[in-house]
């Protein structure tokens, strides 16, 4: 059941209790926003967006741009207007994006210039991303000084549709309602230390759940600060750790390996840093050591798109004490572990971890179907095998049926295949995952072809280029006679892995 809430206005709040605060920051330009300006500028572009555009409560707004302020304000334009915000991935080809707009259907699409050319749609929908601020200060019809008037919503109504890979092939937009957001904000102020006085760096992207939900609008529920990045680097990190003095900081292993690995690092002053939150999987234990060298310590954790996504947390204290595992759920997450059979499992025994509470998704965007697999009895199936030990600390001990990792990013061999699929000379196609020094997984396509003596790597490379986002591309491919299969007809990748 679903109730009518008043919707939450972050900005107006915090515009009143620390006007003058610095919000936001944005690093590759050093433009700011304090808590005030942030508020006035979303007023005049909620005027904006329903008198001239005539959005309204539920209407989609599509954008595909960096992290930058302008995503910040169109975040509390959503809060104030009701209307949803549909981050897409800048990372993916034309074909890919234009897929993701069918199904979403925004009334507008806010585009960052670089990315213009991967964008092939009804031009009266455009709205350059340059030109918010300059409706901001030009457009004389909403030029007012006045807070837009309070939206009333459902609170499983959604602010956010962010689009997940799904074993189809196809993406899913999940829901992100609202209600998640408030209960995500309260299961991590709860876990970690989040107030007014917290500051963190972003570099995660705005078209991932982590790059507004892990840290960002946890932040500013509190009325905190961040500083955002529009992309990952490095050196450029290890740098802002020590100038901005965060106080949390959010990562995948890739990342802080890459961060650890500076020659800077040893002398770093990392001092403001309570902990580092670590996500997407497992941190090495030697990496894990060399952050507590520097006395920052490394929290891991559990989350999902569809679910919070801060859904666990593992103690510092327990980094290394407990190698490989999530935590124990937030205060507000109830979990539990079953059978095939839906019985639920013994301490010790594995079996597919289910999610119930505040920060489940109500759905998947336009997809019954999905929805009603993933959520049954409220109790959301998140498709990863875990395990419990006597002191209900979990363990993830195997991931989404063939979903792997690479370098921070969930890859579904599902969606892959599809695409290199409709290559003219490719039969079949099979991807698994491989170790990778660098990116932690990469995939491995094993292909059969119409023409096998016509197979040139580079060609389908090339091809893989032109229609899917580069960290989706197998990083190595090799032609094969017939992929092996089971009784069923189903591709057997366990032989498939056996052969590397």
């Amino acid at each position: 059941m679903t109730t009518n809430i008043h919707q939450q206005d972050w900005a107006a709040k915090w515009a009143i209790y620390s006007p003058d605060k610095i919000a936001f920051k944005e690093h590759a330009t050093g433009r700011t926003l304090t808590y005030s300006e942030l508020n006035k500028l979303a007023n005049k572009l909620a005027f904006y967006f329903t008198e001239e555009h005539k959005i309204g409560k539920g209407d989609r707004i599509a954008v595909l741009a960096e992290n930058c302020l302008e995503y910040i304000v169109l975040f509390s334009v959503a809060q104030k207007t009701g209307c949803i915000l549909v981050p897409l991935n800048y990372r993916l080809a034309p074909s890919e994006i234009s897929y993701l707009l069918n199904d979403s259907t925004p009334s507008i699409i806010i585009f960052q210039s670089d990315f213009s050319d991967k964008i092939k749609n009804d031009e009266s929908k455009l709205l350059p991303l340059n030109g918010l601020f300059d409706i901001y200060n030009n457009h004389d019809k909403i030029i007012k000084e006045r807070n837009f008037p309070v939206t009333i919503v459902q609170e499983n109504a959604p602010l956010f549709i962010l689009y997940t890979s799904g074993t189809t092939g196809f993406p899913k937009g999940a829901i992100y309602s609202h209600k998640m957001l408030f209960w995500n904000s309260i299961n991590t102020a709860m876990s970690l230390v989040v107030n007014a006085e917290s500051r963190t760096v972003n570099c995660m992207p705005p078209f991932h759940t982590g790059g507004w939900n892990v840290l960002l609008t946890p932040f500013f529920h509190h009325g905190g600060y961040t500083c955002i990045m529009k992309n990952f680097d490095a050196k450029t990190v290890l740098n802002l750790l020590e100038k901005e003095k965060p106080t949390i900081f959010m990562g995948v292993p890739t990342m802080l390996k890459m961060i650890a690995d500076e020659p800077a690092f040893a002398n770093t002053d990392l001092s403001s840093l309570l902990y580092i939150l670590v996500g997407g999987e497992p941190m090495p234990i030697p990496l894990i050591e060399k952050w507590h060298s520097k006395k920052v310590y490394i929290r891991q954790g559990y989350g999902m798109t569809e679910v919070g996504p801060n859904l666990t947390s593992l103690h510092q204290n327990d980094a290394v004490r407990k190698k490989g595992s999530i935590g124990r759920p937030n205060f507000y997450v109830d979990i539990k572990i079953i059978r095939e059979n839906g019985q639920e499992n013994q301490i010790g025994e594995p079996g597919e971890l289910l999610l119930k509470g505040p920060m489940v998704t109500p759905g998947y965007w336009k997809n019954k179907n999905a929805t009603d697999l993933a959520i049954i009895d409220e109790w959301f199936y998140s498709g990863d095998v875990a395990v419990m030990d006597e002191e209900g600390y979990l363990y993830i001990v195997d991931r989404k049926k063939n979903m792997f990792i690479s370098g921070g990013e969930n890859v579904f061999p599902a969606e892959v295949e599809r695409i290199i699929r409709t290559h003219e000379n490719v039969s079949e196609v099979a991807i698994i995952s491989v170790p990778d020094e660098r990116w932690g997984e990469v995939g491995k396509a094993f292909i059969v072809c119409h023409d096998s003596e016509s197979f040139m790597e580079e060609e389908i490379q090339s091809y893989c280029r032109k229609n899917m986002a580069s960290y989706k591309i197998p990083k190595y491919f090799q032609l094969i006679n017939e992929l092996p299969k089971n009784d069923t007809g189903k591709i057997n990748r366990a032989i498939l892995a056996k052969s590397i």
